[in-house]
């Protein structure tokens, strides 16, 4: 085996067992070039922000060449950058830079899909039937006499059937391909050795480049059965997320034996590279096999993410997935929001909730400064939590979910696939505000490609930075304890040791000398005895903790 030095700073190699991620969602994070779309160099001007801020690595969304049809994860090039954002020699140095500060660089893998502009899929399509080329996906004859119907009734994440039917080199219709999300993002076909030595080569040429890990994304969806059985009156439902435990094109066993072959490149590298995996799973107990020794590091728990504010159900969720996934030795990711889902300020703030959208996607009633105080509490809680944490770009500022995009502004291919009739997820991608003067916030010298609410100047970076009581200080002063605490972080490896202090609280001790307590109800409770070190409201000594807020004590 090849041993490679990483460029990366080694002081730490199971750094990712307790680390504070940061989300870049490269579109939107800053805008250097002043074109409206965020870039490279605007992440690299915007770096003191994030050792400011104390986070301990950075997640970069796709930056690879792509038309853009999925906001970056329809890749037509994993070895190069999309020129809008830059380029290779820019992403190096971003690289480096981070580097320098003490910040690990994710970067994100689409292994799932390509873009229909890759030029696998072009030489695929401009191929025959049955050829090397089409093999590298999932091509198939469609069904009825005259091959009309696509082969299976599977339904694309994005709304709409999961085949698209192709014109032949002749001019006939032909062969359907598989796309489980947008018809511009063919699925890879898995069980062919090529796509699997591809993507291993991809992950060395970043490697070799400094990155210290991948998200991957839709790390559940690579394996399908190839019988290609009907799913019948159960489709696929948003965001991948199985409905069974033996779902043909998500979670299958066979994708385990993929991620043991990535797991063999980390280790050719010292320190090993890491893994985080996106893995929607039908329960808890699904993800264990996924963070096996050896296979993926750690994967986001989006159980906690999909938890209600409610004590008893976010106890529930901590206890399970701190219990599953000690048994096979991996580290809780806790994550409240990403450019995926709603941001979690306003699922918060929701006065009403469907219990069947436990994403709360819904429209509705949105108290903001309900969902802020609530979010504040809840932040104070999963940085205690033993684990690592991420976090998405704005949070840190308290940015709520922006419903009110105009429809001609809307670019998430949910919108179209649905026929417009699921706005999809611009409203968590909407940029960030960086100053509170200028049309664009700071964020571009140009109208940004999401239009950015006037009230968020009140939200922006500058406004915060000198507000003790803001958001902004809260996540740096709760970053920077959660390194000074011997107790946090991955901590000592013990369970949380819960207090009963009602059912509307959360309290619990971790070892030496640490208690979180966390009020989701309406009243006033009683606190056990400590030094409060930090509170997600202003509270004067010995005053009893109010509702939705938490405190952290040292004893």
């Amino acid at each position: 085996m090849t041993h490679r030095t990483s460029q990366a700073p080694s002081d730490n190699a199971l750094w990712w067992r307790s680390a504070v991620t940061y989300q870049i969602y490269l579109r939107s994070f800053a805008d250097a070039s002043g074109d409206g779309l965020g870039d490279i160099a605007g992440i690299r001007k915007r770096l003191g922000h994030l050792a400011g801020l104390g986070v301990d690595a950075v997640w970069l969304n796709p930056w690879y060449p792509s038309p853009q049809a999925d906001g970056g994860y329809d890749v037509a090039d994993y070895r190069s950058i999309e020129p809008t954002f830059g380029t290779l020699r820019e992403a190096e140095l971003l690289i480096e830079e981070a580097h320098a500060i003490g910040l690990k660089v994710l970067l994100d893998i689409v292994p799932n899909h390509t873009s229909d502009e890759h030029p696998w899929f072009r030489e695929a399509l401009a191929a025959r039937p049955g050829s090397p080329e089409r093999n590298r996906y999932v091509f198939r004859p469609g069904r009825g006499d005259d091959g009309q119907l696509p082969p299976n009734d599977w339904w694309a994440t994005f709304g709409g059937s999961a085949w698209e039917r192709v014109t032949e080199a002749d001019g006939a219709p032909g062969e359907w391909y598989l796309h489980l999300f947008d018809v511009k993002q063919p699925d890879l076909n898995w069980e062919n050795p090529e796509v699997r030595q591809e993507f291993r080569d991809i992950l060395r040429f970043w490697f070799d480049r400094g990155a210290d890990g991948f998200r991957i994304d839709v790390a559940h969806g690579l394996s399908k059965d190839l019988a290609l059985p009907d799913l019948g009156e159960e489709r696929s439902k948003v965001m991948g997320v199985p409905d069974r435990p033996d779902h043909p094109h998500w979670d299958r066993p066979e994708v385990h034996e993929i991620f043991r072959e990535w797991r063999k490149v980390a280790q050719e590298y010292t320190p090993e590279k890491i893994f985080v995996a996106e893995a929607w799973v039908y329960s808890p107990d699904r993800l264990q096999p996924y963070l096996r020794s050896d296979e993926l590091h750690t994967a986001f728990d989006f159980d906690f993410l999909r938890t209600q504010w409610d004590a008893q159900a976010l106890r529930t969720c901590v206890e399970t997935s701190l219990s599953l996934l000690d048994e096979v030795g991996a580290p809780v990711l806790w994550v409240l929001s990403n450019h995926d889902v709603p941001r979690h300020v306003t699922r918060l703030g929701r006065t009403s909730i469907d219990p069947q959208d436990p994403l709360r996607r819904t429209t509705g009633p949105v108290d903001l400064e309900l969902g802020r105080r609530r979010a504040r509490a809840l932040l104070m809680f999963e940085l205690t939590l033993p684990g690592g944490v991420y976090l998405y770009q704005g949070e840190e500022l308290g940015l709520e979910e922006i419903d009110d995009l105009p429809e001609e502004a809307l670019q998430d291919p949910t919108w179209r696939r649905s026929g417009f009739t699921v706005r999809g997820r611009d409203g968590c991608r909407v940029p960030v505000p960086w100053s509170s003067a200028g049309p664009s916030l700071g964020f571009s010298d140009a109208d940004p490609w999401l239009p950015m609410p006037a009230h968020w100047r009140e939200l922006a970076v500058d406004r915060q930075e000198t507000d003790p009581a803001s958001m902004l200080w809260l996540y740096r002063n709760a970053l920077r304890l959660r390194k000074e605490i011997p107790a946090l972080g991955a901590g000592d490896g013990a369970l949380p040791h819960w207090h009963d202090l009602g059912r509307e609280v959360l309290a619990y001790s971790r070892e030496p000398g640490f208690t979180c307590v966390v009020n989701t109800g309406r009243d006033p409770v009683r606190v056990p005895d400590g030094q409060p070190v930090l509170t997600s409201v202003p509270l004067a000594e010995g005053e009893p903790l109010p509702g939705n807020a938490a405190i952290w004590l040292l004893h």
